[in-house]
């Protein structure tokens, strides 16, 4: 799909950057919305589907972690890639990021190049490639990736956001090994070396949670982890 075909939504308060975002933007082709207010980009979201969001930390309004909380916990937008944009270059800030569900994260004073590299590089990731609607696996386990919803027996599990994400990973190709590097590769694309140790924390948490399921999850020793039955 070409850019012009592309919506992104801009949610950051301040003037200057959010011209300088949608001109980079524009630039590359794509077309853009943009807002200076959490509750106008709520409002939008309402009637209106874009294919990325570019989204400030600090708004007026609000949280912008708060607005990619509820969008991921929210079948209609779970699956709209968000890129975090905040001044804020800290470890946690990365961390907490993640954990609600952030598809990638830049920190300002941002290159426009690099910026417009992101989005389309979770555009790609976003092109339908085949991939089933729902995963089984062991006849128990089974991933719902259109609702972003899990069930073990029947029995609806909940996931944070970053823990679907990594399930989805093992889930897409049963008996593959995936290293941490590729988990969070897929994760967070290239900031990888911040939040490395969260990965058998979320790993720990899936196989608690997933109860009989989670013995399908399994640790290849100096490699990583796999998943089948």
């Amino acid at each position: 799909m070409k850019p012009s075909e592309r919506l992104v939504a801009v949610v950051e308060d301040d003037p200057g950057d959010r011209e300088a975002v949608v001109a980079h933007l524009e630039q590359a082709g794509f077309r853009v919305a943009k807002f200076a207010h959490g509750s106008g980009f709520r409002a939008f979201l309402e009637s209106t589907r874009p294919d990325v969001v570019i989204l400030d930390r600090g708004l007026p309004d609000g949280d912008g972690l708060d607005i990619c909380r509820e969008m991921k916990q929210r079948p209609a937008t779970a699956g709209i890639p968000v890129i975090i944009l905040t001044g804020l270059d800290k470890e946690m800030e990365r961390v907490v990021g993640l954990e609600v569900g952030a598809d990638d994260y830049v920190t300002k004073p941002f290159s426009g190049r690099e910026l417009v590299a992101r989005v389309k590089a979770r555009l790609r990731r976003t092109e339908p490639v085949g991939e089933p609607v729902t995963i089984e696996v062991g006849g128990i386990l089974k991933l719902d990736l259109g609702r972003y919803r899990v069930t073990v027996a029947g029995e609806e599990v909940e996931l944070t956001p970053t823990e679907f994400r990594v399930l989805r990973i093992l889930a897409a190709r049963p008996g593959w090994v995936f290293s941490r590097d590729q988990i969070l590769d897929e994760l967070w694309g290239g900031d990888k070396e911040v939040i490395d140790r969260t990965v058998d924390l979320h790993i720990t948490n899936l196989r608690h949670k997933l109860g009989k399921a989670g013995s399908f999850i399994k640790s290849v020793r100096g490699v990583g982890y796999k998943l089948e039955a």
